[in-house]
């Protein structure tokens, strides 16, 4: 499967990655899609709001750290230039009203010049600045 088909499933948002994605578990999902590993296993089903989520990634030493502990063990390498295809770290503004909206740290997939990422009403692809990327072993 390619990345356009990827994009076009019917995603769902979901906190805990069970039934549909959050915004770390769907560049995971991506990962199991491409290569066959799931770099968020053991995550799954094991949370089911924000701030269980935002507790998780903090127990990692926050986002940064949490996406390398789950993708360098399967293989995936930190690239400067990311490409289609990669995951990536964004900076994304986040929040479900007006009033709520604050720059988050979110996972992502490189689609060009822009990044794919969930939102509560589907895939949304969109230009951010990335924190970091990651290329999936092929």
């Amino acid at each position: 499967m390619d990345i356009h088909e990827f994009l076009d499933l019917p995603h769902r948002f979901r906190w805990g990655g069970v039934g549909g994605d959050d915004c770390m578990t769907f560049p995971a999902s991506w990962a199991l899609t491409c290569i066959g590993i799931d770099p968020a296993a053991d995550l799954r089903g094991t949370y089911r709001t924000k701030d269980e989520a935002r507790a998780i990634i903090a127990s990692h030493g926050g986002e940064l750290v949490f996406m390398d502990v789950h993708l360098v063990p399967m293989g995936a390498k930190r690239v400067q230039q990311p490409q289609t295809g990669d995951i990536g770290l964004i900076k994304a503004m986040t929040g479900e009203t007006m009033a709520d909206q604050m720059e988050t740290l979110i996972g992502a997939i490189c689609f060009g010049p822009l990044w794919a990422c969930i939102h509560p009403v589907g895939v949304r692809a969109k230009p951010a600045e990335f924190v970091a990327a990651w290329r999936l072993p092929c």
